[in-house]
């Protein structure tokens, strides 16, 4: 299977989309900075240009969306980190205001406003810990049990934000959300 990044889904939402703030906190999720370095050599770095955008506080954040704001084309990648979780809403709200396409890992981020939502199913992740935990207590070697990888994945675009900016959203994509 072929690796699907935010930029991606951002490219296929937002066609016009030519940058987009990557908002990370580098105390909580200081790893964001190697994935930036790895994405510079994509082939969506060619037609989009990533821009590593950290944000400690709300003032931070407030002025990324501003930042992108400023001039057509840009966008917002939320990826998983706790600060993005505590400010969702507001990180929702103001794109939105702002008309700046969003992509987040969080399903609720597009439930909130946010244009679309993909990653990992936690309930199943959850679910599959908590056998883990069973054969543990139960007495396996918890170095015996092998890494597992998500492999169930939410899909979701809020189709009432993809009107408000004026997007178009594909037939293909509609069955990929399902």
């Amino acid at each position: 299977m072929a690796k699907i990044t935010f930029a991606d889904i951002l490219k296929n939402l937002a066609p016009n989309t030519n940058r987009a703030a990557f908002v990370y906190n580098p105390e909580t999720t200081p790893y964001w900075a190697n994935y930036l370095r790895s994405e510079e050599a994509s082939s969506v770095s060619k037609t989009m240009r990533l821009i590593g955008t950290p944000a400690r506080s709300p003032a931070e954040l407030e002025s990324a969306i501003l930042e992108m704001a400023r001039a057509p084309g840009g966008s917002l990648i939320f990826p998983p980190d706790p600060f993005n979780v505590v400010h969702a809403e507001h990180s929702a709200r103001r794109s939105q205001e702002h008309h700046l396409p969003t992509v987040s890992v969080y399903p609720s981020f597009a439930k909130l406003g946010g244009l679309a939502a993909y990653g990992p199913d936690t309930a199943d992740i959850f679910r599959r810990a908590a056998s883990y935990v069973d054969r543990i207590l139960k007495g396996d070697d918890p170095s015996a049990l092998p890494a597992q990888n998500p492999d169930k994945f939410d899909f979701v675009i809020n189709l009432n934000t993809a009107k408000t900016l004026g997007l178009q959203v594909s037939p293909m994509l509609l069955a990929e959300a399902g």
